[in-house]
């Protein structure tokens, strides 16, 4: 027997100063049984970033063909294609090929920055390509704050991010290793 989903509930309300963008999302997260609480809300604090009333959470881990999360329009063509983690080269070609833009968020310390050594030669000639990186203390509090139903407040004002509930809360500065060129 397979195992399921774990469904997460989360409220979240943003405040964007640096995009103009104030509104409260009601999310539902699926955690594949293979993530880890890290990652889920490393896919939330992506959502957060990038937030409009558009932007979706994919079927990500259990279908190889959708993004963790994307911003589609009414014809279905695809604004923003995002992945969380540190995913393949040849993947992120083929995301670029199908999105007018991709944002790649990569977590998980040093690993992300093997990855990067590894990719940015290659990577550096997608102009359509954002690569953000969340350092692994980032991370690890993050995780800290998942719960099965969250009611979290995610301010931006000058690319900090604060993401938490009452006095529990992370505070973060994203790194972007490699900025859209569009």
């Amino acid at each position: 027997m397979a195992l399921r989903s774990t469904v997460y509930k989360a409220e979240l309300q943003i405040a964007d100063m640096d995009r103009g963008h104030y509104a409260t999302h009601a999310l539902i997260l699926a955690r594949h049984p293979s993530e880890t609480e890290e990652r889920l809300m490393v896919r939330l604090l992506a959502f957060g970033l990038n937030a409009d009333e558009a932007l979706a959470f994919g079927r990500g881990l259990s279908n190889g063909d959708e993004p963790d999360l994307w911003l589609r329009d009414l014809t279905g063509a695809i604004h923003l294609w995002i992945e969380v983690g540190l995913p393949d080269e040849k993947w992120i070609r083929k995301a670029c090929g199908r999105a007018e833009r991709v944002l790649v968020v990569a977590y998980g310390g040093s690993k992300a920055d093997i990855w990067w050594n590894q990719n940015a030669a290659a990577l550096s000639r997608l102009d359509s390509l954002g690569v953000m990186r969340i350092d692994a203390e980032t991370g690890a509090a993050l995780a800290g704050l998942a719960q099965r139903s969250m009611q979290l407040s995610c301010n931006i004002q000058d690319g900090e991010v604060w993401i938490g509930s009452g006095e529990q809360g992370v505070s973060c500065t994203p790194a972007w290793l490699k900025a859209w060129r569009s």
